[in-house]
């Protein structure tokens, strides 16, 4: 058992989750609640990386961030940051390939709020700040448990954005789904059985969950209904 690279994968997921749950949840109440051209296109370029084989992603990622292109050297040169091989620009490539495992449970989640109930609020001369933290935010609580859920498995069993991006230097971006395939690779397939099974397990058990909160969730909406 590659302890090292299951500790840095869990590191990858949670910075990512810290990071991208927080944005998703104002972008996805901005995307649930208001309608403006060009909306189709965002939504399309966020569901990209579903369809995408994150070895293209990562391919994209390690052209635009890579030591030869304009905006890497203007990374290094005026703040010092290195992305290419470096825990950084893992997390650079997570967050981009989990937006939208993080967004959509979230926009739903958004979308099933009724509109009278915001405007009772609004009403009531709640300010929308405080709308959002007493009222929505409550009410979307499956949706962001399942987009946590989902985003952080996802990132656990990440393989080709982060090849592709850091590559496999142990330590600092060698994560356990490497760690599974260096195993293959040496033959060492008990390590490779029992890192995989771990890997499995947390799959089963966060679907299992998610199905439950869909399930609880449209149990609310036909409440509301």
């Amino acid at each position: 058992m590659d302890w090292q690279s299951l500790w840095l994968s869990g590191k990858l997921a949670l910075v990512t989750v810290l990071i991208l749950l927080p944005l998703c949840v104002f972008a996805g109440r901005a995307l649930a609640y208001h309608q403006f051209r060009g909306k189709s296109l965002i939504e399309a370029l966020i569901m990209v990386p579903l369809v995408l084989p994150p070895t293209v992603v990562g391919y994209y990622l390690l052209v635009s961030f890579g030591s030869e292109s304009w905006l890497g050297q203007w990374l290094r040169d005026s703040f010092g940051i290195e992305l290419v091989f470096h825990f950084s620009g893992l997390v650079l490539a997570s967050i981009l390939v989990n937006i939208p495992f993080a967004l959509q449970p979230i926009q739903r989640a958004f979308e099933a709020i009724p509109v009278d109930v915001r405007d009772a609020a609004a009403c009531c001369g709640m300010s929308k700040g405080k709308i959002l933290t007493r009222i929505e935010l409550p009410m979307i609580w499956p949706g962001l448990v399942t987009a946590l859920v989902l985003t952080f498995s996802h990132v656990l069993g990440e393989f080709g954005v982060v090849l592709m991006m850091g590559g496999n230097i142990s330590g600092e971006t060698k994560t356990i789904s490497i760690a599974i395939y260096d195993s293959v690779q040496a033959f060492d397939f008990d390590a490779a059985g029992i890192m995989s099974l771990i890997l499995l397990l947390f799959a089963i058990s966060a679907l299992a969950l998610t199905t439950s909160l869909s399930r609880r969730m449209g149990g609310q909406h036909e409440r509301q209904r």
